[in-house]
């Protein structure tokens, strides 16, 4: 099987794409390699993650552009130039144009802190508390044009506990994340998962809902 080509996109700590590298790194039954990261932040921690591992670093700093769709448009041209199979946003702090999107179209993900389609865009654990629920997870998702709106295809799950803060929660459910975002990566890469005319196919079979990742 072809050793997939991934691009990772960061804007901070980078600890889901440390998850990644590891994986990548670990399973030999995960045909890929993470070819570049790139940061939209020059202070991301993640970047010194990327060079510890070896994996090309760059930065390109939003600020530095006069619009979204400029910085975009450098970007897609930057990210093409690695010739990915996959984009991945691992805590990519920035609401990406429609033609961008298009561009990859099936071929990038995004992990979200909430079980969607509950709780889009951010402040999600506090919501959750705020809201009294007895459940909160993480989804991740093939990205499209509308804000965390994309087909989700696996989820985890955890319980609210009565002594949940907003960080105990998000501690918590951070930890969730490490597991799912690498093991749909897996499904991706090993060709299981697409993102066909009708919706996600698993192995060729339509997806009716997202698969749950049983807790560890």
């Amino acid at each position: 099987m072809k050793t997939k080509r991934i691009v990772v996109l960061i804007s901070g700590s980078g600890s889901n794409l440390q998850a990644l590298i590891d994986q990548v790194h670990q399973d030999p039954q995960v045909p890929a390699d993470i070819v570049a990261v790139i940061s939209n932040r020059p202070d991301a921690y993640g970047l010194e993650r990327a060079k510890t591992a070896a994996i090309p670093a760059q930065v390109l700093d939003h600020k530095t552009f006069p619009s979204r769709e400029a910085f975009d448009s450098a970007l897609q041209a930057l990210i093409d130039t690695y010739a990915p199979d996959y984009v991945i946003l691992a805590g990519f702090m920035r609401i990406l144009t429609a033609d961008f999107v298009s561009h990859y179209h099936g071929r990038m993900i995004n992990i979200h802190p909430s079980l969607l389609p509950d709780y889009k865009g951010t402040h999600t654990h506090e919501r959750v508390l705020a809201d009294g629920k007895a459940e909160h997870g993480a989804s991740v998702h093939f990205v499209t044009a509308e804000l965390d709106g994309g087909p989700v295809i696996m989820q985890v799950k955890i319980p609210v506990l009565p002594s949940d803060t907003p960080e105990l929660l998000a501690a918590r459910l951070l930890t969730q994340e490490h597991r799912v975002y690498p093991e749909v990566v897996k499904q991706l890469v090993n060709d299981r998962i697409v993102l066909g005319a009708q919706g996600i196919e698993v192995e060729g079979r339509l997806l009716t809902q997202p698969l749950l990742l049983a807790n560890g």
